[in-house]
């Protein structure tokens, strides 16, 4: 009797960004007891985006802590934890809230590796939702990518889909050091996307093409990639093969991946919402410049948002990159 190989249709679930998160969460804690939740509403609330919500009545209160109004603190004792072999991960209700805990962060988190010549590790993640466009009230809009990426020792993820909030979360969570995990709020629960039912990984410093393109590359990363593929469409209808790519992560960065596309279509416009002066942009720039400059037939554009506090709600619109504005980019980098 002969036999026959059966395959098996992998299992999917259709879920948001916030879902997609939970979902990470639950699997991370269920495969592995020293994760633990620390944050302001994590448990009885789910997290003020619902983030976390049923992970207290499955896990207990020992595994998913909510903490007092104290940023310092939860970092802190989240230190003491992962030196103690717990791998804690903690949410930061908004990126704004994140002051009173950079101390921590920047200070002793990102140097613990480096402090103990590479004996000790702190495996464990921070998240905070950041990005505007919810009209939020003060310190709820910020993003401050800029000061983790200028502190070595912290990796950085950014995801832009269900997918890879699963996927890099998970990696995160598995990851010896500490990683600064942020999640654009703004499309939290904008759209749904199949994502595999089981545990999977989406490894850390590898860039998506989110879209192939030929004349010109939109560089983005969370809430920003959408924004790029609205204006990729946009010049499509006007004949611009416009390839779009995703970076997933900051640090590590896939340099190769932004290095490669710039050389590809000679034409570069990277979108991000924190303020343009300093921001990741001018990093990414500056980078596409050594490597690439002369295959570049236009200088490098960057849509941002402004160098101003961000605004209340009346006037975030104007303050935060759309796609009109990409558009007027690219045109200027075609037209140069």
């Amino acid at each position: 009797m002969s036999a026959h190989a059966t395959t098996t249709t992998p299992q999917v679930e259709k879920l948001t960004i916030a879902q997609a998160v939970k979902a990470a969460l639950r699997q991370e804690m269920q495969r592995d007891e020293r994760v633990i939740i620390l944050g302001e509403d994590v448990g009885k609330d789910g997290g003020v985006f619902r983030a976390t919500e049923g992970l207290l009545d499955e896990f207990g209160e020992r595994r998913v802590m909510d903490t007092p109004l104290a940023e310092s603190g939860i970092v802190g004792t989240s230190v003491g934890l992962a030196l103690a072999g717990f791998r804690p991960v903690v949410e930061i209700q908004f990126t704004g809230f994140v002051y009173p805990a950079l101390n921590q962060l920047l200070a002793h988190v990102a140097r613990f590796r480096h402090r103990t010549f590479g004996r000790m590790h702190l495996p464990m993640v921070v998240r905070m939702p950041y990005g505007g466009g919810i009209h939020a009230p003060e310190h709820h809009s910020e993003s401050y990518e800029s000061i983790f990426l200028n502190t070595p020792g912290l990796k950085v993820a950014v995801p832009s889909n269900p997918y890879d909030a699963k996927g890099l979360l998970a990696a995160a969570i598995r990851d010896e050091d500490p990683v600064i995990f942020m999640e654009p709020k703004l499309i939290y629960r904008a759209f749904r996307q199949d994502v595999p039912a089981e545990p999977y990984t989406v490894e850390f410093g590898t860039a998506r093409v989110a879209k192939e393109g030929a004349n010109l590359t939109l560089i983005a990363y969370g809430a920003m990639v959408r924004v790029a593929m609205d204006a990729a469409e946009v010049l499509q209808k006007d004949g611009v093969s416009a390839e779009v790519l995703d970076l997933r992560t900051l640090n590590p960065l896939d340099k190769d991946a932004v290095i490669g596309s710039a050389r590809k279509t000679g034409r570069v416009v990277i979108v991000h919402e924190a303020p343009r002066t300093a921001g990741f942009g001018a990093e990414l720039s500056a980078l596409i410049m050594e490597h690439a400059l002369l295959e570049l037939l236009a200088p490098v554009q960057r849509v941002a948002g402004f160098d101003v506090t961000f605004p209340l709600p009346k006037i975030e619109g104007h303050y935060m990159p759309s796609a009109a504005r990409v558009v007027r980019a690219a045109r200027a980098a075609l037209e140069f």
